[in-house]
This record gives C-alpha cells, structure tokens and sequence, in this order.
C-alpha cells in the first residue's frame, strides 16, 4: 500500500455525489445506463475524466437518489436479549425506505371510484399502514479494500449517516468527532486491519446578525400560527358562575353477567338531589338495545358497550353545619326479552356517581324481588310476569320518604347477576382555581369539593359523625328533665 493512500480528507456538502470507483467502471459503459440518473451520471464521469479523474479514492456518498439500501439499519434492536425476535411493525419499519413524497393531483373521478382498495399491494400496505415520515438521506461510505483493488462492494462501509425529515431536523449518525477519539471500523480479514476516521462540522458559522433575523423570523412564523389556532379555537372559553361546580359525565354500560336468562337490556335513569340541577336538553334516562349473551367462563355475558352522556350542575345554597352535598344516584335495571316479546325482570341496582374526577371501571350487583313457591317461578318462566318494583328507587332510601326508619322487614329478594359500567368523570369549578382558599382552615363546601382525592373517605366519616350525633340528642330528649337539670346544675 501506498504511503499517500493511508490518509484522505475530504470535505462533503449536503446531497453532494462523490462517485466511487465501482460507479465510475459501471457507469463509464454507456450500455449499462438504463435510467435518467445513470445517464446522468455517464456523463458526470465523462466530464471528470476529462478534467483529470477523480480526486476521491476511498471516501464517497451515495445521495437521497442513489439505488442504496444500508442493511445495518434493518438488523438494529431494541433489547440487549440475544434472542431477542422482531416484532410485526419492526419488520414492516426496517422495509420501509423513506422518501420525498411526490404530491401529485389526485383526480375527483379516481378518488371517488378507490373509497375502499379491495385488493392491495405490498407497495399500498407499506405506504398506509405503517409510519412513512418523509426524510432525505445521504449516506459517506468508505471502499476500505487493499490499494489497487478498490470498487468492491463487500469493501463498502458506512462512515456516516446523515437524515434531515419534513420538520427540518438534522440527525448525523455517528456524530461529529469534536473532543472524543476517532471512530474505528475493524476488518472480518485475516489481518484484522483497523482503520480510524473522525467526523467534522466544516460548516460556515452563522454571524450574529443572520442568526438574529432567522431568530425573527421564526418568532413572527411561530405568532402567526398561535393566532391561527387562536382563531380556530376562539377567546370564549365557558366557565360556571362562583358557587357551582359542573359535573360532566362520559360513561359506558359496558356488560351484564350472571344472569339467568338471555336477550338482556338495561333500562336506567340519573336521579339528581337537591341542590342539583341539569340543562333542559339533557336526557337524565335511557334504554339499551337487546342484547344475547355468550359463554365466558362460568358466566353468560352479555357486551352492551351502550354510551351515554350526563352533565349536572350542583349550585352551592346556605350552607348550615349540619349540611353536606349528596352525589347523583344512576339507578338501573336489568330485563330480559323471550321469544314472545315479553319481559322479565332480572335485577335492579343503583351507582352513586364517582366523586373524584377521573377513569372509573365500576361494577354493580343486583338482586329482584321474589314469591315464594313455584307457582311464581312457573308464571315468570311460561307468560312471563314476575314482581316488580312501583318505584325503583326503592334500591335505595326513596326521595319521596320523609319518615325517621324505613322498614324492609318481610320484603324476599334474590341476588342475581352484576352490570359493568365505564365511567369518565370531569368536574368544573371556579373554586379548583382559588389555592388560597384551600389554606384556610374552614372552607366552604366546594372548597371540599375541591379534594376530591379524600372526598368518599371523609364524606362517610362526617355522615357517621352526624348519626352519632343526632342518636345522642335522641337519648338526651328521652331523658327525665329533673335528671338533666341535676346533671347541668352539678357541672
């Protein structure tokens, strides 16, 4: 080898070729030129050897149109496993070639006529189902073949990678150099030579005065495209008067299971207490389709996926002591459908709305009334008739009871299956913003609102302390009134 063969330098601009000496045999012959590019190419290598060849030997590139594929790309992995297996979207990504889109005009005829592309290409499945960022790439290669035997390919090597995609970002693979010792490529050969190469920005630095006009230019893009989202958005964003907090609600009746028989639909409807309000438009009850159950486990399910919407308003009113805001309660129940159209009572329940904002995966046990005897079950199975409630909210304590205990003594019921329901909960209030006023020591009731993280915990420890309370003034009345002044007069 020769002494001046062991170093080169050579400066490369962005897409710049740099033929190597197997393009510059190939495409001397004009016979092996098939496409515009190679033509193009003949000629480009014409022209050198006329000005005195070439003045790279070793260092080249192959630019964005070049026929090149860097198969070390195809072969990266992920994990650090030995036995680590691609998945189905790496294969698919590593086959991708990233390109420049050509945007064409796409006739109105052609577009309406491949709605639907019944049968497509490999070439359709790579460009629509996977991600095909558009990137420019040129790749520095290295012909590290013995001296007099270059323009080999199994000699190539990729010294670097560079990448610039269509947001304008730049990406050199290995970087530059800059304090860190040269890159090192070693040989599979029988002498096991080791070449080293570094990379450097032979760039232009940018003087001041340019970089503080681009910097304006990009302030003036990057305020135009606020103000044109602004636009698209608008200035007005609604907002609840001081004093209420708006409950929106997303929710799902995702499934039923474990009941007994089948063609299942769910009838339910949202019962707001006092305090609570909701907009005229809003439907506060709704009935699912009919749906047939399938065998999963031990259990027949039946998957409504049935979507439903709820917004409410709770509007804070005076507040006393003893006073604590009560939750939305969505009662339901569950029917079945025979062959003869008629219907059959399975199940009621009641979910009292989540009080924290967020995912809530929720599912509810039922039960049903019952007679005793068989005559009941005989008349539910052959014409259908079984007991129902007159009022549903029976399920819980009645709004329309006004009474101190209500009694179920002597009432039959029978549990029976379960309601899956997905809820997503959001909340809106002016007193989420005020943080001072959660430092206060008495806060008002939106203020506890506000912590709804604790709101179930501490809502039942209050409503306990409440009974208590109300148990030992009940006691205290029952009291002698002599017993009590001689208490009172002794303390």
């Amino acid at each position: 080898r020769l002494p001046d063969a062991e170093e080169e330098e050579a400066e490369v601009g962005w897409q710049e070729k740099l033929f190597s000496q197997f393009e510059v045999d190939l495409y001397q012959n004009e016979s092996a030129c098939q496409t515009p590019l190679d033509r193009q190419y003949h000629g480009e290598i014409l022209k050198l050897e006329k000005a005195g060849g070439r003045k790279n030997y070793r260092i080249f590139t192959y630019t964005d149109h070049d026929r090149f594929t860097n198969l070390e790309e195809h072969c990266q992995k992920v994990t650090d496993s030995d036995h680590e297996v691609p998945s189905y979207l790496a294969e698919r990504m590593a086959n991708v070639r990233r390109r420049r889109q050509d945007h064409r005009p796409i006739e109105a005829s052609s577009l309406k006529s491949k709605i639907v592309t019944w049968e497509p290409s490999e070439e359709f499945i790579k460009n629509n189902h996977v991600i095909n960022t558009p990137v420019q790439t040129m790749y520095i290669m290295g012909d590290l073949g013995p001296y007099g035997k270059l323009g080999h390919r199994e000699y190539e090597h990729v010294l670097c990678t560079i990448k610039v995609d269509g947001n304008g970002v730049i990406t050199v693979k290995p970087d530059f150099t800059g304090t860190k010792g040269a890159y090192r490529i070693e040989l599979d050969g029988e002498k096991r030579e080791v070449w080293k190469y570094t990379i450097e920005n032979a760039s232009v630095q940018v003087q001041p005065e340019e970089e503080e006009r681009e910097q304006r230019v990009f302030r003036d893009l990057y305020g135009r495209h606020k103000e044109y989202l602004s636009g698209l958005v608008g200035s007005e964003f609604e907002m609840t008067l001081p004093g209420t907090l708006r409950l929106f609600v997303n929710g799902e009746i995702v499934s039923a299971q474990g009941y007994e028989y089948d063609n299942l639909y769910v009838h339910f409807f949202l019962e707001l207490p006092n305090q609570w309000s909701s907009p005229a438009f809003q439907q506060l009850s709704g009935v699912t389709q009919t749906c047939a159950t399938k065998t999963l486990g031990w259990d027949n399910v039946a998957y409504f996926c049935y979507p439903f919407t709820l917004e409410m308003f709770f509007t804070q009113g005076d507040e006393s002591e003893d006073s604590l805001p009560q939750w939305p309660v969505l009662y339901f129940e569950v029917l079945s459908l025979d062959f003869w159209q008629r219907y059959r009572v399975e199940g009621y329940g009641s979910l009292v709305l989540p009080a924290s904002p967020g995912l809530h995966m929720l599912t509810i046990p039922t039960w049903r009334p019952v007679e005793l005897g068989t005559v009941a079950e005989l008349r539910r199975f052959f014409i259908g008739g079984s007991p129902e409630l007159e009022d549903i909210t029976y399920v819980r304590i009645p709004s329309t009871f006004k009474g101190e205990r209500l009694s179920r003594f002597g009432f039959r019921t029978e549990t029976t299956g379960s309601v899956t329901f997905r809820l997503y909960c959001l909340q809106q209030s002016k007193a989420f913003l005020e943080t001072s006023a959660l430092r206060q020591r008495m806060q008002s009731v939106l203020d506890r609102l506000g912590g709804f993280s604790q709101q179930s915990s501490v809502y039942n420890v209050l409503e306990a302390f409440q009974r208590a309370r109300r148990r030992m003034q009940e006691a205290r009345e029952s009291l002698p009134q002599d017993l009590i002044s001689t208490s009172a007069s002794t303390v």
